[in-house]
């Protein structure tokens, strides 16, 4: 429900979000609660609590979004949050009013190391981005599709490498996070080869859209703006082996719906040139259709590997495991009862979010989630919303062990190897 930094609207608030979520086959959300520079982290938390409480229908819990590492913030806000219920953490590369330089990454990571916290990185190399939309718009290329070129694979791929190493340095095990781009699969795969504790993210753009749906006529190219930008067919592939080949852990919504208006995508007006595009897409309710369809049923991914690329892993990686993420005695008996031969076509008119658009509009999809049990108590059932609103809790998260730090020191960071000097902060 906050403005972004850009002050573009979010489409959704809690209520709409999380009806949409559950009618996919949701049981849980972690929203990312976005610090903006000159705020208290605590605050930001505090506000998205007050928004959430009210409306939510599903459970849900809490990313911190880092842009402004303070003093305040390192010494005392997120040590208080990653030991109160808040054990996740976003870092961005990019964006004007979000990146932070590599000294601060290491900071954020430093905390994150002595608390216990994962560490998430939107990977993209804001030099690079900002040299190519500077040259774009100079030759007059203002259209939507330039975004997929400003944002080039090249951006993605050297900053993923330099977050991987970041995050050696420091000791950190990190999660890339909507990960599109070729080389930067190939990053995350070597790292985790070498027993780095590197986790992978991607979203269904990146299987299901190209940088073509930018290059749509008028501003409807404007729809399918998001960071990183859908690709090729080619990307696409390389996603899909990055989910069979468990290179990537997690997939996601990245849900970011933003009308195509002056509150959202043209906030900065009707023919908003690219780089002033709100960037996003709306995802939440048919990301576990989509993967089911195309995934279970085109038999890419079984069923096993299906569960945990969209409930499991999540889980275990943001502290919520076994209660969520499981279907066992304690768990919290969330389940999803599909109907794997139910045929539907995506249509914006019969979604639940507020975007006012499906960027997979017109798809023909097979799987449906048509019951789904949270806590025991049926919220959906063939089409119908049981759940009352507010009926979703908070959810405080636990200290990830696969947060925590591997013991695989560089040298300069090592005392065996730098003459005795101890740099780390100690878990």
């Amino acid at each position: 429900e906050q403005k972004s930094s850009a002050g573009i609207e979010c489409a959704d608030d809690f209520y709409t979000a999380t009806v949409s979520a559950a009618f996919g086959g949701t049981t849980t959300v972690i929203p990312f609660a976005a610090q903006h520079r000159g705020q208290s982290v605590q605050s930001v938390v505090d506000a998205y609590h007050a928004s959430a409480g009210p409306k939510a229908v599903v459970d849900y819990a809490f990313h911190l979004i880092v842009t402004d590492p303070t003093p305040a913030v390192l010494d005392n806000e997120l040590p208080w949050l990653f030991n109160n219920g808040y054990t996740s953490v976003k870092v961005y590369m990019t964006y004007d009013l979000l990146k932070l330089s590599d000294h601060e990454i290491l900071k954020v990571l430093q905390v994150a190391r002595r608390e216990g916290a994962m560490v998430m990185v939107h990977a993209e190399n804001y030099e690079v981005i900002s040299w190519l939309t500077q040259r774009l718009l100079e030759a007059g290329h203002v259209e939507p599709r330039y975004h997929a070129v400003a944002h080039a694979g090249v951006a993605e791929a050297e900053a993923s490498h330099r977050a991987i190493n970041l995050a050696h340095l420091a000791d950190v095990p990190v999660l890339l996070v909507h990960v599109s781009e070729p080389e930067a699969i190939d990053a995350i795969r070597t790292a985790q080869d070498r027993g780095l504790r590197v986790y992978g993210e991607t979203c269904p753009q990146y299987l299901f859209l190209t940088a073509d749906d930018l290059d749509r006529s008028g501003m409807d190219g404007a729809l399918y703006c998001c960071s990183p930008p859908p690709r090729d067919e080619q990307a696409q592939s390389a996603v899909w082996r990055g989910l069979q080949n468990k290179t990537f852990q997690v997939f996601s919504s990245d849900h970011a719906p933003y009308r195509l208006d002056e509150t959202g995508k043209l906030a900065a007006g009707p023919n908003a040139p690219f780089h002033k595009i709100g960037a996003g897409v709306p995802g939440l309710e048919l990301r576990l259709p989509l993967l089911f369809s195309e995934g279970v049923n085109q038999r890419r991914l079984d069923i096993h590997e299906f569960v945990a690329l969209t409930a499991t892993n999540a889980a275990k990686l943001y502290g919520l495991y076994p209660r969520k993420g499981s279907i066992s005695v304690g768990a919290d008996a969330d389940i999803a009862v599909w109907a794997p031969d139910l045929e539907v076509t995506a249509q914006s008119a019969w979604l639940h979010d507020n975007a006012g658009y499906c960027p997979y509009e017109g798809r023909r999809i097979t799987g449906w989630p048509t019951t789904v049990v949270r806590r025991g108590e049926v919220v959906i059932k063939n089409g119908n919303l049981l759940a009352t609103r507010g009926s979703g809790q908070f959810l405080p998260c636990a200290s990830p062990e696969l947060a925590q730090p591997t013991g695989r020191l560089v040298d300069a960071v090592n005392p065996q190897k730098n003459f005795g000097a101890h740099l780390l902060d100690r878990h």
